[in-house]
């Protein structure tokens, strides 16, 4: 098994070799031997990624020069987000309701026996909370 360790993209297309010796396990003397040429090329997931990002700095630059054109014709009609939605807030104050709730088993309570939660019940909305 042969590794590059250090790989960089100064490296890619730098032509390395390699010499393979075959020899028997209690002799020295080589049967056979064989050069092996090799060269770095970056991955097809890192030349997909050089061209996005390419393409992100053509767009960026593009857009750079168009935005001082379309800024003074189009006003924004963005809303600001207001935070969290109804629907999050009221998950939380339910899970926090749950785990304030008695666990079955305990006798000293003053809640109906039917809003003991189990152990696992807990766990869920403490899961759902964080």
């Amino acid at each position: 098994v042969i590794r590059h360790r250090d790989v960089r993209a100064s490296y890619y297309g730098v032509i390395d070799k390699f010499r393979l010796q075959v020899s028997e396990q209690s002799q020295r003397k080589a049967l056979g031997k064989k050069e092996i040429i090799a060269t770095l090329l970056p991955s097809a997931k890192e030349q997909q990624q050089q061209k996005e990002e390419e393409e992100k700095r053509i767009k960026e630059h593009l857009s750079e020069s168009v935005f001082f054109e379309q800024t003074s014709c189009q006003p924004e009609n963005r809303t600001a987000s207001s935070g969290p939605s109804l629907l999050t807030v009221f998950l939380g104050i339910v899970c926090i309701a749950a785990l304030m709730l008695p666990t079955l088993g305990e006798m000293e309570s003053l809640v109906p026996l039917y809003l003991h939660l189990s152990v696992n019940q807990k766990l869920v909305a403490a899961y759902v909370l964080g």
